[in-house]
């Protein structure tokens, strides 16, 4: 006979269940808990402890939660419940961030459906509008995170769309502006025009654009040296439609440069025979393939710190009657120019560049306003007012051309910024903060919660 071993085993007596069966037992558990309301009994029992308290950085109420919530709030609530197992009052207070482009977004696509244009919808309508989905989703999500099991002070939460915290804001940023802290400038941030709106680093993505690329020479009004008289500076950029933008170029001191004249082109270059260029002598092989350049003699070998000093004319200058482009050009040190590409030698648009502008502020050079906020150059821009700039750049190289100051084009497939939601290029936009600053002086002088906050 076999042997029965089983009764042989003395295993511990346990009500625990021979399977977890979570799909039925989680829901109980979770309704346990709603039911003996553990939370504000937890709140009395810890009553005159230490406290800890975590305010929720808030998610945004657009939507259904996915995984990223899930590994946030659960992270979160371990933490709480170690604090509150470690013996303190420890309280999680859960917000919701009802502002911003998440969504004003949601909206925006419910008008696209429709064929709806955003523009033509009264700004308070929209603002409504926002408000009223943002509340929907808070019950929604509010639902969610419980049953995931978190537990915190659910029926007061905080939100950015209250008018107390509105009021508050307001308030702040009246004792900045109060105590002289708040100024009024501009600084470069990656900007969307579909959208209309500045993106955190965290919302652009990378992806494959064909750009153009053109080769521009910056003729010199006042050398550094007299063997740069009659010579002109050339740059490289994928950027035409910044030109209308730019007021500096920038050399590397430490680079070599050389200065050529050119002796024999191709039949289709744009360059000028006797022409005398300056480029990095690392790149005069690539610029001369590039432009058609089949002969040239080396004029002088420097290092970049010859050019400081140096003035050179906008491509465009003398292009428009009256003010338009007649601007000295000057040619500043910069450590970002490099021989990887181009000519050793970078256009400066203080306004379409981070580096630009922070060369552009150290150097006291004006940031132009250029473009809008919907990506089309300003009324008052000379050649190219109202163009947009996706959709310009072969304009703008046509312009330079029959100016005299294209040196060569062509294109360049490289990864190059968008934005992750309408999946467009992004540029660089220097108008933000001179929104915030005329959007804060608006609150005080028009918001009379604010103004009772101050007196007080």
């Amino acid at each position: 006979m076999t042997q029965d071993y089983k009764s042989t085993v003395y295993l511990p007596k346990t009500d625990f269940p021979m399977k977890a069966g979570l799909p039925r037992r989680e829901p109980e558990m979770l309704k346990r808990w709603a039911d003996t309301n553990l939370y504000q009994r937890q709140r009395e029992a810890s009553a005159g402890r230490e406290k800890f308290i975590l305010h929720d950085g808030p998610p945004y109420a657009n939507g259904h939660l996915h995984i990223g919530h899930a590994l946030n709030k659960i992270l979160k609530d371990v933490v709480v419940r170690t604090h509150q197992m470690l013996g303190k009052d420890s309280n999680y207070v859960p917000g919701w961030d009802c502002h911003g482009l998440p969504i004003e977004w949601k909206i925006e696509e419910k008008y696209r459906k429709k064929k709806k244009d955003k523009d033509a919808v009264p700004v308070v309508e929209f603002r409504q509008e926002c408000r009223e989905f943002a509340e929907e989703w808070i019950d929604v999500q509010r639902e969610e995170f419980k049953r995931m099991g978190v537990i915190g002070d659910w029926d007061n939460p905080y939100t950015t769309m209250s008018f107390a915290a509105e009021a508050r804001i307001a308030g702040e940023l009246g004792k900045f502006l109060m105590d002289g802290s708040l100024y009024r400038g501009s600084k470069p941030v990656m900007w969307s025009p579909v959208e209309k709106t500045a993106l955190a680093e965290a919302e652009v993505e990378y992806h494959d654009h064909t750009s153009t690329t053109i080769f521009v020479r910056f003729p010199i009004i006042t050398p550094s040296d007299p063997a740069l008289d009659g010579a002109a500076i050339v740059i490289w950029t994928t950027t035409p439609w910044t030109m209308p933008g730019n007021r500096a170029v920038a050399y590397g001191p430490e680079i070599d440069y050389v200065l050529i004249e050119v002796t024999e082109i191709s039949d289709d270059s744009r360059v000028q025979l006797g022409r005398k260029l300056v480029v990095a002598e690392a790149r005069l092989e690539a610029f001369a393939g590039e432009c058609g350049v089949i002969g040239h003699n080396v004029l002088d070998h420097f290092k970049g710190e010859a050019l400081e000093g140096t003035l050179c004319q906008h491509p465009l200058h003398g292009q428009v009657d009256g003010e338009g482009f007649e601007f000295d050009v000057p040619a500043l040190a910069a450590d970002f120019a490099t021989t990887e590409e181009g000519t050793g030698i970078v256009h400066i648009a203080p306004g379409h560049g981070a580096d630009d502008w922070v060369l552009g502020m150290a150097n006291g050079i004006e940031v132009p306003q250029t473009v809008g906020e919907d990506g089309c150059f300003y009324d008052h821009v000379p050649l190219v007012a109202g163009w947009h700039v996706y959709k310009c750049n072969g304009d703008v190289a046509d312009l330079l051309q029959d100016a005299g100051a294209l040196m060569g084009r062509g294109s360049l497939v490289h990864r190059y910024p968008h934005s992750w939601r309408s999946k467009k290029p992004l540029i660089y936009f220097t108008g933000i903060l001179i929104l915030i600053a005329v959007f804060a002086l608006f609150l005080i002088k028009k918001c009379a919660t604010t103004k009772k906050l101050l007196e007080k």
